[in-house]
This record gives C-alpha cells, structure tokens and sequence, in this order.
C-alpha cells in the first residue's frame, strides 16, 4: 500500500521527491538528505540520508560507534535513486559524524563529510555534527514589512562585513555570532547602511579563504557558534531594521579529500574533464550544472538560507567563471557549447531556476551578481 502511494517505509523520500530531485528542480533537499533527528515515542535517533548512486557499500561511522564502518550501513530503498538511507537508534544531538564510502569494483574512499550536514566541527576538524535547528524566530515585525522595504523600490546601502575579521576580543580571539550581533547592528544602522552582506559564512576549511572556499553549504561555520547563535546575528540585524544578504558561492568548491570531489569514487558533483571542471585560477573543482541532481542540490542550498536562516537576500559569487567557458583558459584549455560559443548553457539555465526559485519562493528577496 504504501509503495503504490509512492512511499517507501523507512524512506524520507517519495516518489514525488525522487521525480524532482531527478528533473534538476527539487528546492526542498535538506528536508530529505542529510542527518534528521527522530523524537517519537519509542523511536529516538537519527535518520541519515546521502546521495552516493556509485558506491557499492555505504555506512555512516561516528563516536557513537567507535567509527567502525560495520555498526551502520546504509540501505538504498529505491534501487535505481543512488540514495542511501537508515535509522540508527541512540544518535543524539551534538554527535560527530561522517560516511565511509566503498567505489565501484572495492576502491577504499576517504571518509566524507555530510554534504547536507546542518553542522561541522571546527576546523581543523572535519566532522560533520548532528544537530536541531528549531528556532522560535521574534523577527516577525520585520519578515512582514520586508516586501515592501526589499522591494528594487526601496534604496538599499550595503555595508560589506568578514565576521572573522571585523572586529576581535581585546585578546585577538574571534567574536562569536552572538558577541558581533549588537556590536554590528548599532554600527551598521549608526551609519545608515541598510543591509550588511556577510562574506561566506557557509563552513569551509581554509580560513584563509574568507569563506570562498565553501564545502558546508548548509552550515554556518562553527568558528563563530552553532546555527542558533548564527541565527541570533541574523534576528538581531532585522530587530535593528537591516537586512541581511548571505554571499553564496555556487561556482567552485575545494577539492578537499573529505569533501564533494569524486564523492562516491565517481565526478559526482564537478565534471570529468579539467577543461570544464577544473578552475586555473583557484585550484578548485567547477560543479558540474548539467546534472539535474547538481541542480537540485545548489536550488536547495539558496532556499535553505532563505527559509531556515530568514536571509534577505544571495550575493552571488563569481557569476562571470560560471557564464563563461573560457573564463581565465586560453585557446585549447575550454570546450565550446553545442553552438560553438562560450556561454555556458547549463551554468545560464541553472542561474535561471535560480532566481524562479528565490524570488517565487520568498517575498522581498534579492539575488545579487
């Protein structure tokens, strides 16, 4: 009965959910995928869910069962969707958390992070971390005017923030999200800005990229706190009367062993060949947007900041590599559209669903290039 409504026990996933996951126009994926706490009579835990259609063998390995790779394999309920998917009993909040991957033909893998995972140890730590992230929000004044003062009617002045580097204790330690959101918001509104744009505060490994080398993109980095305190910055901004835009990379990613790249043994996320996936210029690998699935997952990604986050608005970044072939290669290192030119047609496609996405979703959204 339920397999022929479409719904498999056991599953996050329906057939509705595998349709546009596979269509290239799922928005919702970190609802399905990634580790979801289970608080039922009888029943706590976590249910664990990964996109990996290559792997012959997936189990999740955590410190709750000594990161032994036999204790919690994961089982793939639709046999042609590559997501695999299991409760496991016990698994609370705050646990650490990553996914042993086998590759066609036995091919050891290096453990993986969670590429939904809504929290990360802090670096140089690379575990992803179970968590919660209800929130009882109190911006509700401003999330009701926000049509109206977000609107390109209404004069925006944007003041441009690193939290890493904006302001320091008297010791040179960093501020954490909940020590800058007073501070940031009396400055920020004392100078009449508008909106503060946070450069990448989506987890990444390198500090030293600003964030622009971003591998949690549904992650607030805990350099600075857990998504809660991150979310008290946000709610604190719009009490203050100013909006927040999130820069949002969608362009690259580092090639980290325990991060995207050949994720389950395969080029999952980027593409095969380094004249389309491979970036000169960052050393990083270039998703790959004719993979529906890619799709799904980066439409995703800019609706969670803007529905679980209550961001303003995306700045989006690096929009120049992702619309041109040969952004940065010279003749020979690109390969031409199916027309012979240099745009690339998955990269302005994606960018389109893109903005349906935000602006058909959200009221008093902005996407910025």
């Amino acid at each position: 009965k339920n397999i022929r409504k479409g719904i498999i026990p056991g599953s996050l996933f329906s057939e509705q959910d595998r349709y546009f996951f596979r269509e290239g126009t799922h928005r919702r994926l970190y609802e399905k995928l990634g580790a979801h706490l289970v608080r039922e009579e009888g029943k706590e835990g976590v249910h664990f869910g990964v996109w990996a259609p290559n792997a012959e063998k997936v189990s999740v390995i955590g410190d709750f069962n000594g990161w032994d790779p036999r204790r919690n394999p994961l089982e793939m309920p639709w046999s042609d969707s590559g997501i695999w998917e299991g409760f496991i009993p016990g698994v609370r909040q705050g646990c650490l958390y990553k996914f042993r991957i086998q590759g066609r033909g036995g091919g050891s893998l290096p453990d993986k992070l969670d590429p939904f995972a809504f929290f990360s140890e802090i670096s140089p730590g690379t575990a992803s971390v179970v968590w919660d992230l209800s929130k009882e929000w109190e911006d509700a004044e401003w999330m009701a005017t926000r049509p109206a003062t977000g609107s390109l009617a209404a004069p925006m002045s944007v003041y441009e923030v690193h939290l890493g580097s904006w302001r320091r204790s008297p010791e040179g330690t960093f501020l954490n999200y909940r020590q800058i959101a007073p501070q940031l918001a009396d400055y920020v509104r004392e100078k009449g800005f508008t909106h503060v744009e946070l450069l990448p505060v989506m987890e990444h490994p390198f500090y030293g990229s600003w964030g622009y080398q971003t591998l949690g993109y549904f992650a607030p980095t805990s350099r600075w706190g857990t998504p809660q305190d991150f979310m008290f910055l946000i709610e604190t901004l719009h009490k203050a009367g100013i909006g927040v835009l999130l820069d949002w990379v969608p362009s690259h990613f580092p090639l980290d062993p325990h991060g995207l790249a050949r994720f389950d043994g395969t080029h999952l996320y980027e593409h095969r060949d380094p004249r389309q996936g491979f970036h000169p210029d960052w050393k990083s690998a270039i998703f790959n947007y004719g993979r529906n699935e890619v799709r799904s997952f980066l439409l995703s990604s800019a609706c969670f900041w803007l529905d679980l986050y209550h961001a303003d608005g995306l700045r989006v970044d690096a929009v120049a590599s992702m619309l041109y072939l040969d952004y940065s290669r010279k003749t020979g290192e690109w390969i031409p559209n199916r027309y012979g030119g240099r745009e690339n047609l998955d990269a302005i496609q994606f960018l389109r669903q893109l903005n349906a996405a935000c602006y058909g979703d959200f009221e008093g959204v902005q996407t910025v290039a």
